[in-house]
Order: C-alpha cells, then sequence, then structure tokens
C-alpha cells in the first residue's frame, strides 16, 4: 500500500512538472537558434569585410536553413535550426516573393550591410527577429510579443 502511495506521488509531480519542463526546452531552443543565427550573420558579414569577398546568403524558410556561399572553390557554410524552431519570414517581405521560396542576399565587400531579418518562432508561439543593423552591421536580436 504505501508503494501504491509513493508511485502516485511521483506521478503527480511528474504530471505537474512535465509542462514547465517543455516550455523550457521550447525556449533554449529557441535562444540556441537565435544565437546560432546571429553567429552565422556575423561570420558572413565579416568574411565580406575582410576577406574582400562577395557572399551569398540563401534563406529557405521551407527547408528551415541558412546557407552562405562564396566565390571561393568549395566553401560553402549553412545552419539548420534545432527541432521545434522554424523560420517564419525574412523581413522587409518582399511582395512579389512567394511564402517558403527561397531568399537570396548578396553581401558585398565595402558596400551597405542589407537591412534584413529573419523571424524565427517556436513550437509555443514564441517569436524572436533576428535583424542586420544596416548602420552598424552587427546583427542585433528582437523579441516579438504575441498578438
Amino acid at each position: 500500500m504505501e508503494l501504491l502511495i509513493v508511485v502516485a506521488i511521483i506521478g503527480i509531480i511528474i504530471g505537474v512538472s512535465s509542462p514547465s519542463v517543455s516550455a523550457g526546452l521550447d525556449s533554449l531552443r529557441l535562444s540556441s537558434a537565435t544565437d546560432q543565427l546571429v553567429a552565422f550573420l556575423n561570420g558572413a558579414l565579416n568574411r565580406a569585410e575582410r576577406l574582400q569577398q562577395p557572399v551569398e546568403l540563401v534563406i529557405t524558410p521551407r527547408r528551415n536553413k541558412v546557407q552562405m556561399f562564396t566565390n571561393e572553390a568549395n566553401f560553402t557554410r549553412e545552419v539548420e535550426l534545432p527541432e521545434g524552431v522554424v523560420i517564419e519570414s525574412v523581413l522587409p517581405k518582399d511582395p512579389d516573393q512567394p511564402d517558403n521560396e527561397p531568399v537570396r542576399i548578396l553581401v558585398l565587400p565595402g558596400a551597405t550591410v542589407p537591412g534584413i531579418g529573419i523571424q524565427i518562432a517556436n513550437q509555443r508561439g514564441s517569436r524572436r527577429i533576428v535583424r542586420v543593423d544596416p548602420i552598424t552591421g552587427f546583427p542585433r536580436v528582437e523579441s516579438v510579443n504575441p498578438k
């Protein structure tokens, strides 16, 4: 009888704490994806300026992937977002661009940095925008409040 009570108490504790653990994991995945995107965009911008190479960024929402290409032979880099985190949109939105189609952005050495943003979200509806500031050239993160 005592063992049955202990097992029931453990089951109740697990049942109560499971949603908060799941929410914490989703938040951690979103934070990790944000950090990955910031580092990736910063690397692309640095590569363009320091090595004086044009860099092409290809953002593919359908495949949840961001890729970097240069004119250097066999050079490609890519970042895939963690499970549960999706690319919702690339900002500013081009009205002629169909949703979920790849967006191509060219970063040229010595040119103005493109003012783009990548909006990502997790399964619980939390959203963040990783935006490249065209004035400073550094990526920054904005939290988006759900509507």
